[in-house]
Parts: C-alpha cells; structure tokens; sequence
C-alpha cells in the first residue's frame, strides 16, 4: 500500500478497526501471549477505555520510578485532562511495536523502565480494562507522521488537542 490511509470518521472501536486497528487487548492479555501478536515493525496504537462513565483516579500512581521520578500526577490535573466522551485516551507511535508496548506495559506493572508519555492511564482505577490496539503501518509514512495526523483528527473531533494521557502532540 503506497497511499496514506484515510482518517477515522471518530475514534470509536468500530472506526479504527476499519481503518485496520487489530488487537484489542488488556495489557495482561497482551502480557501472557507475550505479545507475541503485536508487530515488530512501525505501527502506531491506541489505548482505548469501553466504559462511557466518568473515570475514578487512584491518588498515587503504580507505574514505575524512573530514575526515582514519582509518575503520579494530582488529582485535579487528572480530572482537568479528562476528556468526556472520547474512548480513546492515548494515542502512541513505535517504529519496533512489540518492543515500544513491552515497554509501556513494564512501565505500567511498576518497573523503573523509561516510558514517561502515557503515564497518566495508570492512574485510572480501571486500567486493567483498558485495551490496546495497534495499526502497522504498511505504507509509505514514517510512525511519527501517521501518530501526528490522529492527533490533529482527534482534536477536530473532540474540540482538544489531545487525548487524556498525550502530554505532547
């Protein structure tokens, strides 16, 4: 595929999975597969929350303390960066995906691994529920450009800048 994939109509499951989001899964799932189903190439991915309710926050994050950093953030910078209705609430980019969600996930179970953006889904009391999916890019786009161009789509979409956990775009 050389041309550039459309944008999604909305961030809903069923929209990004036309566009050719696969996975769908918690991260203990993706942990006991050893994910062994996501790609070792570039890809970009979501973390998708299905519940529609408003979230409830922990007060101290459990991911990890790199170089003895505290990734918990306060609770009313939590619920300011909330965005009500949207399901997705990060979205990421890895040029060697298996190895970038690996990572995400060992920052998550609390080890002192490097992976900063997306800290704050770990702070939503829900988190084991939420899933994980991914989009290999198999065109001529580099994981970064493709990353910026759901951003800016979500931000059209819902009024933001960025998903709830995007520190940056």
């Amino acid at each position: 595929m050389s041309e550039l994939p459309s944008l999604p109509k909305s961030f809903s499951r069923i929209d990004l999975e036309a566009l050719g989001f696969e996975g769908w899964c918690t991260w203990a799932a993706l942990r006991k597969a050893h994910f062994a189903a996501v790609p070792a190439g570039p890809a970009v991915y979501v973390i998708y929350r299905a519940a529609a309710a408003a979230p409830s926050f922990l007060g101290v994050n459990p991911g990890g303390r790199f170089k003895d950093k505290d990734p918990s953030v306060p609770l009313d910078v939590l619920t300011s960066s909330w965005v009500p209705g949207a399901h997705v609430v990060y979205i990421g980019k890895a040029d060697v995906a298996d190895r970038r969600l690996k990572q995400f996930a060992r920052f998550g179970a609390g080890e002192p691994v490097g992976h900063w953006g997306g800290r704050y889904i770990w702070q939503l009391s829900d988190s084991d529920e939420l899933l994980v999916a991914w989009h290999e890019i198999s065109w001529v786009e580099q994981a970064r450009q493709y990353e910026k161009r759901l951003l800016d789509r979500f931000g059209e979409l819902h009024g933001v800048v960025r998903p709830f956990a995007n520190l940056t775009g």
